[in-house]
């Protein structure tokens, strides 16, 4: 049975463990939090390095890009360089390839109407291939890099503007304490009031993104907002329904009632694949995913939803 562990930066009141199958290969898919610790997640990834077949980094990213550049996040090194046996990956190339597919399934096949409606996404640079799939469908598309990372209520409308900026700061900024940057360990409970957040949600019919953004800066009311995301559980669900959220998707499937982060699924294609993650190219995922005919999670919370019938 292979084994795939996400050690996340994140809280461990998230953790899981399930058992599943994948083109007839079981697996042990497993989360562990550190609470907000690196050095505990370098301890951990140390401890089982050799041991599993694969890992994820969670709640944190190795790579950032806009456009044919990337930026590596000064924080996640020493996470990646500590496992020299067991290959770690981070989930980006799920996010440049399955949830850009996603994306155009739902616009393609499910017939979302886009193009009439206006998309929040809480960071381009996070997803930068869901993010392109989305301006591709002529939605009005706002990317919330500046107001939900750096707490600047600047709204960008395009990827091309986003790309400019980025070339400038990103440089500077994937060198800050990702703490600075992003909700870790506990920070992830927590919820801001900051009205100059909500007034962008209050815009959209669509929030799209990471989940921790979404939820740390959503408000209390939001009724016929629908959300694409990932990493749920299913107490997160309960509070979207709460909330009056229309419907919800995820991009990973569900597993045992939780929609898992991207570094958990790229982990799992890199342990059917049985190479190191440098060896593979995004035609070997494509064809991966073409096998394992994965599809969103769609869950219509409050009718109505944004699938048309």
């Amino acid at each position: 049975m292979k084994h795939v562990v996400s050690v996340s930066i994140g809280s461990s009141k998230r953790n899981k463990r399930t058992e599943q199958e994948f083109l007839g290969e079981k697996f042990i898919v497993e989360r562990i939090g550190t609470d907000g610790s690196i050095e505990k997640a370098i301890e951990l990834i140390r401890e089982m390095d050799g041991k599993v077949d694969a890992f994820g980094m969670g709640g944190i990213d190795l790579w950032v890009g806009c456009g044919s550049r990337k930026y590596m996040l000064k924080d996640a090194i020493p996470i990646a360089r500590a496992a020299k046996k067991t290959p770690i990956v981070d989930g980006s190339r799920i996010k440049s390839t399955l949830e850009r597919r996603v994306i155009k399934y739902l616009d393609e096949v499910l017939k979302v109407p886009f193009e009439k409606m206006t998309v929040l996404m809480v960071s381009g640079m996070d997803r930068f291939g869901m993010a392109k799939a989305l301006e591709e469908t002529g939605c009005n598309l706002i990317l919330g890099d500046f107001i939900f990372v750096l707490n600047l209520p600047i709204p960008l409308r395009s990827l091309s503007s986003l790309d400019r900026i980025a070339r400038i700061l990103a440089p500077i900024v994937v060198r800050l304490p990702f703490s600075m940057l992003y909700p870790t360990g506990s920070k992830q409970e927590k919820r801001s009031s900051n009205p100059r957040h909500a007034r962008f949600y209050k815009e959209a019919d669509i929030i799209a993104g990471d989940f921790h953004y979404v939820n740390k800066f959503m408000p209390d009311d939001m009724t016929g907002k629908s959300i694409i995301t990932n990493t749920v559980t299913e107490q997160d669900i309960e509070e979207l329904r709460k909330r009056g959220v229309s419907t919800l998707i995820t991009t990973t499937p569900e597993m045992d009632g939780r929609s898992f982060g991207t570094n958990v699924l790229e982990g799992i294609i890199v342990s059917l694949l049985g190479k190191r993650p440098e060896e593979i190219d995004d035609s070997e995922i494509n064809g991966i995913l073409d096998r394992l005919d994965l599809k969103p999670r769609i869950e219509v919370l409050n009718p109505p939803s944004i699938i048309p019938q």
